[in-house]
C-alpha cells in the first residue's frame, strides 16, 4: 500500500506543477498579444525635406491616439512608385502637389489638405565665397561647379527642370553639371562637401540644423520659381482613417502651421 500512496502523491504534485506552469505561460503571453493587437501602426511616405516637421507632429499624434507612426522618406517620385508597388500605407506627402494629381484622379488618394508650400532657391556655401548672384544663367558658366537634382527622382529635380526650361537653358545646365543627385538632401550635401559652388534646392532645406551653419540662400525671381503647395494625401489603403484624419487636421491647424513655419514651409 505504501508504494501506491507514494506514487499517487507524486503524480498529484506533478499535475499541480504542470497546471501552474500552464497558467503562468498563459498569463505571460496574453498581455503581449493584446498590446500588439490594439496599437495601430501607421505608415507615412514623406518627401525628404519635410521629415523634421512631420516627425514632430507624428510624436504628438502617437501620444494623443496611442498609435505608432513610421515615416519612410526619400525622393517624391520614388515614394510614389513604392506606393504603387506595395499598395499599403496611410499618408503620402510629396514635395510638390503635382505628384498627387494622378493619384487623386484614380482615387489612390481619397482626401487632401494643404499644410504649407515649397519654393526653390539658389543655395551656396556660407558667406557666398564665389559671389554668386541670382542670375540663373550662371548655372551654364563652366567657371562654376554645379550640381543638379535629377528630374526623374525628386520634386526639386522636377522643379529645377521647369525653371531652366522656362529660360531655355536646361540642356546647357545639364551639360555643365558636375553630377546629378536624387533629392534635396543630396543637393545640400553637395554644398556642405564643397562639390558645388551652387545648387537649386528647396528653401526649407536651409532651415535644417545640419545646413543652417554652412549654407546661405539666394532668392530666385518669382517669375521662374513660384511657390509650390505642400499637400498631405490620405491613401485608400489606410485602415485607420480616423487617426489619419486627425493627423491631417492637426497639421493644418494653427498649432501645426506654427511647426511648419518654424521649418521654413510658410512665410
Amino acid at each position: 500500500m505504501l508504494p501506491i500512496r507514494k506514487t499517487m502523491r507524486t503524480s498529484l504534485v506533478t499535475m499541480m506543477m504542470l497546471a501552474f506552469l500552464c497558467v503562468s505561460c498563459s498569463n505571460n503571453q496574453r498581455p503581449e498579444k493584446k498590446t500588439s493587437d490594439t496599437v495601430p501602426q501607421l505608415l507615412i511616405y514623406c518627401g525628404i525635406t519635410m521629415v523634421s516637421p512631420m516627425m514632430e507632429i507624428a510624436k504628438i499624434i502617437e501620444q494623443e491616439k496611442n498609435c505608432k507612426i513610421k515615416l519612410t522618406y526619400g525622393g517624391s517620385l520614388h515614394l510614389k512608385k513604392s506606393i504603387e508597388i506595395n499598395q499599403k500605407g496611410d499618408l503620402y506627402f510629396p514635395g510638390n502637389d503635382s505628384f498627387l494629381t494622378s493619384m487623386v484622379e484614380d482615387k489612390t488618394v481619397i482626401d487632401t489638405v494643404q499644410v504649407g508650400h515649397n519654393k526653390a532657391i539658389i543655395m551656396v556655401p556660407k558667406g557666398n565665397p564665389r559671389h554668386i548672384s541670382n542670375d540663373l544663367n550662371s548655372f551654364t558658366n563652366s567657371d562654376y561647379s554645379v550640381v543638379i537634382g535629377a528630374q526623374k527622382s525628386g520634386s526639386i529635380g522636377r522643379e529645377t527642370k521647369k525653371i531652366f526650361q522656362a529660360m531655355g537653358i536646361y540642356e546647357d545646365v545639364l551639360a555643365n553639371a558636375v553630377y546629378l543627385t536624387t533629392d534635396s538632401k543630396g543637393l545640400s550635401k553637395a554644398i556642405r562637401n564643397q562639390d558645388a559652388d551652387m545648387v537649386i534646392n528647396w528653401k526649407a532645406a536651409a532651415f535644417l540644423d545640419e545646413n543652417r551653419p554652412l549654407i546661405d540662400v539666394i532668392a530666385i525671381d518669382e517669375q521662374y520659381a513660384k511657390k509650390r503647395n505642400l499637400v498631405l494625401g490620405m491613401l485608400k489603403y489606410t485602415k485607420h482613417k480616423e487617426i489619419v484624419a486627425r493627423f491631417m487636421e492637426y497639421a493644418s491647424s494653427p498649432t501645426g502651421q506654427e511647426i511648419f513655419k518654424r521649418f521654413g514651409f510658410l512665410d
